[in-house]
């Protein structure tokens, strides 16, 4: 299944960092009825929204059996002492803080994210890529790094922001032309920042509010696209080739956008099945540009597939003909974490990288969407030492 020798770049070096706190689903189902019946001033009385609210995660929400934890930076969500929040003081503010203070707050979180990532970091990176959709400051946590370091005569920083849950691939195509632009270059260093959670407004019932706010997550990861596989990294990615593709007609599917109290979302049931229908061509083009045909990388190879929720990756894996282990890394990211928006899928390379079940030379076909609606490709091979 093609040439085993790496003329590729190679990702390679990821390193996770949590959120402060993981809870469980469960308990986020209780959380989040009494946080909206508690904004819900429509009749005064708490008790006589909550067991609606109840109703309508039940029916609509992400359910306990399909993300099992998630990760969260705001302590808010791991109590109900509503007069002690920082960020759902609901007494005050059925929607919560506003905007400014919620950006605060992101750059304080996002600011010691990065110092941990790079506390131990001597040599500076040729490039520092910023990724995040969740929140904005400049100058940036990247910058702020990168000028506490004084690398600023090595490291140059580009911020990759605002395109949800696909971003990853535009970082990585960013990443490949500096390689591809400066020879010299060796190390182009990618920063993923999402706190997903700033964004959540108990006062807005719509119900496609429920689905996203049951459904995202916070995360952080930081990997390296490379010219080769150093010596000191055991495994990585070749990255065989890129795509990425504007669906005609689709701009209303998912949007997101800045709001008062946070940045709303909008996402259409129809969201899955657009990207079925889309697949099996854009897969088949994509593959055959890098001399391979999709039958045989359906049989064969790994999925990354970003889980925009459970019903993509049920969608994906029917309109493709994949069995349930082939695509069963995205499902476990997915029960695990949520959907991080763009750090998940790094958190899915990184996850098939390490794993010692999959081996040496073994494909990797990754697949993220996003508003545009935006489908994206990569073909990936992980080879080592």
């Amino acid at each position: 299944m093609g040439n085993p020798s790496v003329t590729n770049p190679v990702l390679h070096d990821f390193r996770i960092e949590r959120p402060r706190f993981v809870g469980n689903q469960k308990d986020f189902f209780d959380w989040l009825p009494e946080a909206h019946a508690k904004a819900d001033l429509s009749d005064g009385k708490v008790e006589n929204q909550l067991e609606r609210y109840r109703k309508i995660m039940r029916r609509v929400g992400c359910s306990p059996e399909q993300i099992e934890t998630r990760g969260y930076e705001i302590k808010d969500f791991s109590h109900a002492q509503w007069s002690e929040m920082e960020i759902f003081r609901l007494d005050e503010a059925p929607a919560g803080v506003g905007m400014e203070v919620r950006t605060r707050y992101f750059d304080h979180a996002v600011q010691r994210v990065f110092e941990n990532f790079y506390a131990q970091d001597i040599s500076p990176p040729d490039d520092l890529i910023h990724v995040t959709c969740t929140g904005y400051v400049s100058p940036s946590a990247a910058q702020r790094l990168v000028a506490d370091k004084e690398w600023g005569n090595v490291t140059q920083v580009t911020h990759a922001y605002h395109m949800g849950c696909y971003a990853a691939f535009p970082a990585v195509r960013q990443a490949r032309g500096f390689l591809a632009a400066e020879p010299l270059k060796k190390r182009i260093d990618i920063v993923h920042t999402e706190i997903c959670g700033l964004h959540l407004n108990p006062a807005d019932h719509a119900l496609e509010n429920f689905v996203v706010q049951t459904l995202f997550a916070d995360g952080f990861v930081r990997y390296t696209l490379g010219q080769s596989l150093p010596e000191a990294a055991p495994v990585g990615l070749e990255l065989l080739t890129l795509k990425e593709v504007v669906l005609p007609k689709t701009q209303a599917a998912m949007t997101w956008i800045c709001g008062d109290h946070g940045m709303r979302m909008t996402l259409s049931k129809d969201v899955p099945s657009l990207v079925a229908q889309a697949l099996p061509s854009f897969l088949q083009s994509f593959l055959r540009a890098a001399g391979f045909e999709r039958d045989q990388i359906c049989a064969e190879a790994r999925f990354a597939v970003h889980p925009g929720g459970p019903k993509i990756l049920d969608q994906v894996k029917t309109s493709l003909g994949l069995k349930e282990e082939q695509i069963e890394v995205s499902r476990e990211i997915l029960r695990t974490h949520g959907n991080m928006s763009s750090a998940t899928l790094p958190h899915i390379w990184e996850k098939m990288a390490s794993d010692p079940k999959i081996p040496p030379g073994a494909l990797i076909v990754s697949l993220a969407f996003g508003p545009g609606l935006t489908v994206c490709g990569a073909l990936l091979r992980k080879i080592a030492h």
